[in-house]
C-alpha cells in the first residue's frame, strides 16, 4: 500500500465521519437500486464493526443515531420523500419537528428532522489510522511516499517516494485523486469541501447549550450545513464547495470558508458565538453528476473504485472488498458473487465533456450552488 501522506491526513480522516447507509441521495436511487445501494453500505458498516471491535480501535464509534434535519424551505419539502422510502423499506425512524429536534441539538434551527436509530458516526482520522494499524500480516503501507508516475509494459511500474514498485496487478483507491494518477478523468472530478472544529466547550457553554451530549446532523437542504458535537465537546461545522483540478487550496481561501462557517455557527448557536474555531481544513471528495461511481476492472490488472460523492466510508469499504473479489476470481474461497453483482449493477458515472469546458461548468455550478445555500449556511 502506497500512502501519498500519513495514514488518516487524506480525505478519509478528513471527513465528518456519517457512516451512511440511509440517506436522501440513495432514497433518490430507482427502488431496486436503492435497496443494493443501502444493502452494500450495511456490508461495509457491518465491516468496519467488526474490525473496530477486533483490534479496539479508539474513533469514537456511535450508534445513537444520526439527523437528516432541514432550515429551508428546500429541505423542509425533501424531507417527506425520506420519510416516504424509509416507511416503504420499513426502516426505523423518529419524526422531530422543531421542539423535538432543539431537545437533541440544542438549537431551534432547524424546522423539523429525522432521526435514524443505529446509524454510525466515527473520528474518522481515528479511524482510519486504527484500521492501518492493524494490517493482517503480508500487507506493507508505506507512508510519505506519492505516486509520481504509473507505467505499463509487462508489470505495472509505479514510481513513488524514492523507491520503485512493480507489480501485476494494481489497485486504485484514491478516489477523488484518482484523475490526477491519470484514470477516470471523464468520470469523476474532485470537489473541495470544508470544515472548521470548535474549541472544547466549557462545562458552563455546554450546560448553556443544553441538547444531548454527542449528535451529528446532515443538512436536508442543498448544500446545507453538517453539524456535530463531538464526543470531546467540540462542535464541528461544513459546508461550502470549491472546485479545482489542482489538489491544494490556498490560505485565503481557507479563511474565506472559516467566515461563512462563523456566520452557519452564530445562527444556530448564538449564545456561544464567542467560541472560536480551533481548526479549518478542506478535504476532496471524489464526485460525479449523476452520483453514479466507478467500480471495476479499467484495464487488464487495473482495478478502480471511486466517486462516493461524499458517502464514502461504508461504501468505500464494501468497493475495496469487492474489488479484491473481482480480481480473484471465482476460485477463491469465500468470493461474494452476489454483492459483487449488486456493485456491477449500480449506475456508473456520467460521462463529463472536455477541459476546459467542464472547469468552466463546475466553477459556475458550485458557485451557484454557494449562493443559492446561503441562506440555510
Amino acid at each position: 500500500m502506497l500512502e501519498a501522506g500519513r495514514a488518516g491526513c487524506g480525505a478519509s480522516g478528513r471527513s465528518s465521519g456519517f457512516v451512511v447507509d440511509r440517506a436522501h441521495f440513495i432514497a433518490r436511487l430507482p427502488g431496486e437500486t436503492s435497496r443494493r445501494y443501502l444493502e452494500l453500505c450495511r456490508f461495509g458498516i457491518d465491516t468496519l464493526r467488526s474490525l473496530v471491535q477486533a483490534h479496539g480501535i479508539a474513533c469514537d464509534w456511535d450508534e445513537t443515531g444520526w439527523l437528516h434535519a432541514a432550515a429551508g424551505e428546500e429541505g423542509a419539502a425533501a424531507l417527506p420523500n425520506l420519510r416516504a422510502w424509509l416507511e416503504r423499506l420499513g426502516e426505523p425512524f423518529e419524526w422531530l419537528d422543531r421542539e423535538g429536534l432543539a431537545r437533541v441539538t440544542g438549537t431551534t434551527y432547524y424546522r423539523a428532522g429525522i432521526r435514524l436509530p443505529g446509524s454510525v458516526l466515527v473520528q474518522p482520522a481515528a479511524l482510519a489510522r486504527g484500521l492501518a494499524a492493524s494490517l493482517p500480516p503480508g500487507a506493507d503501507l508505506f507512508e510519505e511516499s506519492p505516486v509520481t508516475s504509473i507505467d505499463r509494459g509487462d508489470l505495472f511500474r509505479i514510481e513513488a517516494g524514492e523507491g520503485t514498485v512493480l507489480a501485476d496487478r494494481l489497485f486504485l483507491a484514491a478516489n477523488g485523486a484518482t484523475p490526477a494518477l491519470g484514470f477516470l478523468r471523464r468520470r469523476v472530478f474532485p470537489l473541495f469541501t470544508f470544515g472548521s472544529l470548535t474549541r472544547p466547550l466549557t462545562p458552563a457553554e455546554q450546560d448553556a447549550l443544553s441538547g444531548e451530549r454527542e449528535w451529528g446532523l446532515l443538512a436536508e437542504d442543498p448544500m446545507g450545513s453538517t453539524v456535530r458535537r463531538t464526543r470531546d465537546q467540540r462542535i464541528l461545522i461544513r459546508n461550502s464547495a470549491h472546485y479545482t483540478s489542482r489538489l491544494t487550496v490556498d490560505d485565503a481561501l481557507r479563511l474565506d470558508m472559516r467566515n461563512l462557517h462563523r456566520v452557519a455557527f452564530n445562527a444556530r448557536f448564538p449564545a456561544l458565538a464567542h467560541v472560536g474555531f480551533d481548526y479549518t481544513w478542506g478535504g476532496i471528495l471524489g464526485a460525479s453528476p449523476n452520483r453514479g461511481h466507478s467500480f471495476g476492472e479499467l484495464a487488464p490488472g487495473l482495478f478502480a473504485a471511486a466517486g462516493y460523492t461524499g458517502a464514502g466510508i461504508a461504501m468505500g469499504t464494501t468497493a475495496g472488498l469487492l474489488l479484491a473479489d473481482l480480481a480473484a476470481g471465482e476460485a477463491v474461497e469465500g468470493h461474494d458473487s452476489e454483492r459483487l453483482e449488486a456493485m456491477l449493477s449500480l449506475p456508473e458515472p456520467d460521462r463529463l465533456p472536455p477541459e476546459p469546458f467542464f472547469g468552466i461548468g463546475a466553477r459556475f455550478m458550485v458557485q451557484r450552488m454557494n449562493a443559492s445555500a446561503a441562506e440555510t449556511f
